[in-house]
């Protein structure tokens, strides 16, 4: 199991140690944070985005495929009641070369990344409180 680590650095803004990765996430401004890094529900679905051109870039790499001009692109709408991402596009951009008849085994490998699966079938979260003395032991 990987862990994460989130500590709070000060105001809205903490760092997420993930093995040897640190990673900051702030608010805008006009949420009362400093916009000095991305929300975490950007990075959620910058996540997601990057899953997607993770296994875009495998299915091209194996099929010996240009990667060159390979990009993705998310935008999402907020939702509320309860407050969560409502809705996601993903713009996935092949390059030219990819022939035609490659580019819908692209798309439904690419739909089926890791973290798309996730969201398709949500594992249990549970949230469990512990003392600030506990969590250091």
């Amino acid at each position: 199991m990987t862990a994460i680590r989130v500590t709070h650095l000060e105001g809205d803004q903490f760092e997420l140690s993930v093995r040897q990765h640190r990673l900051r996430v702030d608010q805008p401004v006009s949420d009362g944070g400093e916009d000095s890094a991305p929300t975490p529900t950007e990075l959620f679905v910058s996540s997601l985005a990057a899953c997607v051109a993770h296994y875009a870039r495998r299915f091209l790499a194996r099929h010996d495929l240009p990667t060159d001009g390979l990009a993705v692109e998310a935008d999402f709408t907020m939702a509320t009641r309860p407050a969560r991402v409502g809705e996601i596009t993903i713009r996935l951009q092949v390059p030219d070369a990819v022939p035609v008849d490659k580019r819908a085994a692209l798309l439904a490998m690419a739909s089926h990344c890791t973290v798309h699966n996730t969201l398709e079938a949500p594992p249990a979260v549970s949230i469990d409180l512990v003392s600030t003395h506990s969590a250091a032991a």
